[in-house]
């Protein structure tokens, strides 16, 4: 049997926004509900429109739904990471917030938000463990906190389970999305134990799909290989412009502390314009200290 990556676009709006069960159980296992505070019942929300970005355009998958209680879960697959998406995932998780009520509605109204967000890379080197949540918190008593937005970032090449006998949930699906990609032929049984996973699990097998939904499969795949190289490409173009820029001022930094030397030493304005190339008006300015 082979099976598809359950990173992909196709797989994972199959397996999570088409199987109430499959993300309740995800959203219960993965997000820092406190005892009791479990999700009963999911709806799926319209999935919104991400803005045009010819460099990251292809590379987020999200699924919305909403719970009986009236709270909204943003569940987001990011292939490729850049530092504007924590602005980007704080900007969507505010506005489901903010578009609960209407103009002069009683805020008691409002609802928790949760942003649950899976990155396919690593962003946060410095920092130990794979898991990331945030809070609006009181700086000096972190006990104080704000209610209304949930903030998660999973770092799933970091994940690495303890024990392959670890039967949580969380350590399942986590293996789930870890473990099984476009190379695999057969599933590790302790996954296959547990009911959810292994209809997950079936959701994802080749032979699930036309073969139009595998040819979107691959293009995916290629779409971000390509995608991955344009960052790269703008980044290594990004750190060479700053390099000239650094080397630029470097030189005019060298050249006026030869002028400066010239002046001291009394020679005409224009001779010191002949050998260091700066204007007249530049030697002025540094002759009066500017």
């Amino acid at each position: 049997m082979r099976y598809l990556d359950p990173k992909a676009d196709l797989t994972f709006k199959r397996v999570f926004g088409e199987h109430p069960d499959l993300v309740r159980s995800f959203l219960n296992a993965l997000l820092p509900l406190e005892e009791g505070q479990e999700i009963e019942e999911i709806e799926y929300l319209p999935a919104e429109m991400v803005p045009d970005n010819p460099l990251r355009k292809n590379s987020i998958v999200d699924v919305r739904c909403r719970d009986n209680h009236g709270r909204q879960f943003i569940v987001e697959m990011q292939m490729i990471w850049s530092p504007e998406f924590k602005q980007r995932v704080l900007f969507n998780a505010s506005k489901a917030y903010v578009r609960q009520i209407g103009t002069g509605s009683n805020y008691n109204l409002l609802q928790p938000v949760y942003s649950l967000n899976l990155v396919n890379e690593v962003f946060e080197p410095e920092l130990p463990g794979y898991y990331h949540y945030y809070q609006m918190v009181h700086v000096e008593h972190s006990d104080k906190v704000i209610e209304g937005l949930h903030l998660v970032f999973v770092e799933l090449p970091k994940y690495n389970p303890c024990t392959y006998q670890e039967k949580k949930m969380k350590v399942l699906w986590l293996r789930f999305l870890t473990e099984i990609d476009g190379r695999t032929n057969e599933v590790p049984a302790e996954l296959l134990d547990n009911q959810e996973i292994k209809k997950a699990v079936t959701v994802i097998e080749e032979s699930a799909f036309t073969d139009a939904q595998l040819l979107g499969y691959e293009k995916f795949w290629d779409i971000i290989s390509v995608e991955k190289t344009l960052m790269s490409s703008a980044e290594r173009k990004g750190e060479r412009r700053g390099e000239q820029i650094g080397e630029a001022r470097g030189e005019k930094k060298g050249v006026a502390k030869v002028a400066l030397s010239m002046i001291a030493d009394g020679l005409p304005f224009e001779t010191i314009s002949k050998y260091t190339g700066l204007p007249v008006e530049d030697i002025e300015r540094l002759a009066k200290g500017g």
